[in-house]
């Protein structure tokens, strides 16, 4: 299900997990079992159309020839990677009873967005083409920029989520007293 990671500043925090698979099996049930909505798929197909969409416009801004490094599909899926390691650590500190966000955004939008096909298709074509030093700096760089890219998100969001928790509960009992003193 979820494992741990590390903040910036060494904490561990717990992986956003599946929120619609937790808790909800029986041993020996398998997930597909379980009952679809409607609302759920009805959401997915629709965000899904919106991300494809997307993806393709960045792609067509971003083309690139034969032989050549596939920088369309290495930020599509880059920036992607940057979103949905902010949207589900959003998600699942801030907003975890927002039971159609998740498959809205990450799943529908974002997973329709993002393309691990086309990348694994484009580093293959590269190595086949006798480009294979390019297919090889585009495998690892992707890899690499689109794990680094999750970590960041995460950061970010719990970043975000520190700057409101401060703004909603003021300052801390030691800069109180401080700004106290100062007056």
């Amino acid at each position: 299900m979820g494992g741990e990671t590390s903040d910036l500043e060494g904490r561990h925090h717990a992986l956003p997990i599946d929120p619609d698979a937790a808790g909800e099996r029986r041993a020996g049930t398998p997930a597909s079992s379980r009952p679809a909505t409607r609302s759920i798929v009805s959401v997915v197909a629709a965000s899904g159309a919106l991300g494809a969409v997307a993806r393709y416009e960045l792609e067509r801004a971003l083309p690139s020839r034969a032989g050549q490094y596939p920088w369309g599909t290495f930020w599509v899926n880059v920036s992607g990677s940057l979103a949905i390691g902010f949207v589900l650590v959003l998600l699942s500190d801030r907003f975890p009873r927002a039971r159609l966000a998740r498959p809205l955004i990450a799943t529908g939008f974002l997973g329709a967005y993002t393309t691990f096909s086309t990348y694994a298709v484009e580093a293959v074509d590269l190595s086949r083409g006798h480009h294979v030093a390019t297919a090889v700096a585009y495998a690892l760089s992707s890899l690499i920029a689109g794990g680094v890219a999750v970590v960041i998100g995460m950061a970010l969001a719990r970043l975000a989520g520190r700057a409101d928790a401060s703004v909603e509960l003021g300052p801390t009992e030691p800069q109180a007293l401080e700004e106290q003193s100062e007056a």
